[in-house]
This record gives C-alpha cells, structure tokens and sequence, in this order.
C-alpha cells in the first residue's frame, strides 16, 4: 500500500554524468582526518588554504570546469565517498573543519585512492578521458606528498599542469616551496595563484548565459585553464 508520504515525496534528483571539458579541477585529500605524525603541523596550513579553495572551486564549478576529488582512502578498502567523509568529520578529527569546509558539491566527482598518486590504481584517467581533459589544475594536501607525487604521474600521461600555491600546503613553507620549485624545474609546471587563473572571455560569457539552475545542476561545458 503506498502512504500519502511516498506519494507526495519527490524523487532525488540524480547528478549530471557530466559535460566535456579540456581542463579539470583536482582536489587531493582535503577530505582528511590529519591522523598522521605531522598532521598537527599541517593543520594551520590546511585552514589557511581553505579560504582560497573553497571559493576557487565554487567558481571552477560556476563556469563548467569539472572539480574532482581524489581522497585517501585510509586503508578502508570496503568504504565509499560517504564513509570517508564520516570518518574525517567525527567530533575527534583533527581534520574535521577543513573537510565539512571543502565537501564535495553533488555535481563533483570523488574517487577514492589507495597511494599518493591520485592516478596510481585509480579510475582517473577513464574519468578524464570520458571528459575530454587535457589540462589539470592541482590542490590539496600534502605539496610534497600527494601533489607532488600526482604531477608527476600527471607528467607522464602528458597533461599539462597547474598546481596553486596558494591552495596546497604541507608541514612547513620549507617543504611545500620546495616541492613546488622542483616541479617547475623538472617538469616545468606551471606554479600560480589562484587569482591568477583566469578564465577565457568566452568561458565568462557562456557562465553569465547559463540560467541560474544550470549553473548549480549540470556545471560542465568545454573549459580553458589560465595557460
């Protein structure tokens, strides 16, 4: 028998699959529980970063470009996306302010890693191939960790690269502008602020058209990274 409450309930509405575009956001496990020896150190540096971060991804979402979380799984191997995000946001974690800061929006996409490289065993690279992406913009914990170790793999599968200096962070300045030089001299990526994307005229002019509801459902047409 089918109550009054089934009947009147609205269906969930279910994420875009996704709209091709040549650039995509990559988040690295910001969803973080920083339970790790050093994690205390990070914790600062993380908080600072989230207030260039949040905004910046709301922006890559309002002009279509594509925002992918590529997260830790904590060794967790039955989890999904909604287990880790418990576990990170518990009362006790000390990450639980960045991660309830930087959570996922329902036209994101998340995937789960088991290593630091966001390609290593990952389904990444279908994902970005399913989006027609060749350019990558990097943030996220830790620079020279899991950034650092994602460029590089992002190097080999010769996209090009961005990371924002002022959305990552590591323990200390020492490592995190150190990470950072040695991927500009070696792989000759490209290193910037976030107010230094800017997006193409044409990118602006298509997100102004975009109704309103568009805009927060399916966020994603071609893309054009600051390059």
């Amino acid at each position: 028998m089918t109550t009054r409450k089934a009947r009147t309930q609205k269906p969930r509405r279910r994420p875009s699959s996704g709209r091709r575009s040549d650039t995509a956001l990559l988040i690295i496990d910001v969803i973080n529980d920083l339970d790790f020896p050093g994690g205390e150190k990070v914790l600062p540096w993380a908080l600072r970063m989230v207030e260039r971060l949040g905004p910046f991804a709301e922006r890559m979402r309002r002009t279509g470009v594509p925002v992918i979380y590529v997260n830790d799984n904590f060794g967790y191997w039955r989890s999904n996306f909604g287990d880790i995000y418990a576990h990170c946001t518990r009362p006790k974690s000390r990450g639980r302010n960045v991660a309830r800061a930087l959570k996922p929006q329902p036209d994101d996409y998340f995937i789960l890693k088991p290593k630091h490289s966001a390609f290593f065993a990952t389904s990444l690279v279908p994902l970005l191939e399913h989006l027609g992406t060749k350019k990558l913009i990097l943030a996220g914990l830790a620079t020279n960790l899991c950034i650092f170790f994602s460029a590089h793999d992002a190097h080999m599968h010769e996209y090009k690269l961005t990371v924002l200096s002022d959305c990552c962070a590591a323990e200390s300045d020492h490592d995190h502008d150190l990470a950072l030089s040695q991927l500009q001299r070696f792989l000759h990526v490209r290193v910037c602020r976030s107010d230094e994307v800017h997006l193409s005229a044409r990118r602006r002019r298509a997100a102004a058209k975009r109704p309103r509801s568009t805009r927060h459902g399916a966020r994603r047409k071609n893309a054009r990274s600051a390059s």
